[in-house]
């Protein structure tokens, strides 16, 4: 028995956890690229920017499946397949991104409420 078996193997990677960071991180990146392209060019609005940062909330909820679905990896595979603490740091900044994709879109809301009853 010298190859290794398959319960000895190296761990298995749960891309699932990687993910879930990626994803929040981008959510996060995202209002500050939108705000940075509406102060520097000439063409974007500070309204066309907030309704971008709104996307923030759709990758904040994938942040928040794909660390969902790390965490079930990994109970699946019985700690092998690792990931735990990145899929609760993917969870964690993806709450704050969902967060504040909701802010923005309570702040569009509300502009579009104060133009439409002046």
């Amino acid at each position: 028995m010298d190859a290794l078996t398959r319960s000895s193997s190296a761990r298995a990677r749960n891309d699932a956890a990687r993910g879930s960071i990626v994803c929040a991180l981008l959510g996060l990146v995202l209002p500050v690229a939108a705000f940075a392209a509406a102060h520097q060019l000439a063409r974007v609005t500070l309204i066309e920017a907030t309704a971008a940062t709104c996307g923030s909330a759709v990758l904040g909820l994938l942040a928040l499946w794909l660390a969902r679905r790390a965490r079930r990896n990994q109970e699946r595979t019985l700690g092998r397949a690792g990931g735990r603490g990145v899929a609760r740091v993917g969870r964690l900044l993806g709450v704050l991104a969902l967060c504040v994709g909701c802010a923005a879109g309570v702040a569009l809301a509300v502009y579009g409420l104060l133009r439409y009853f002046p």
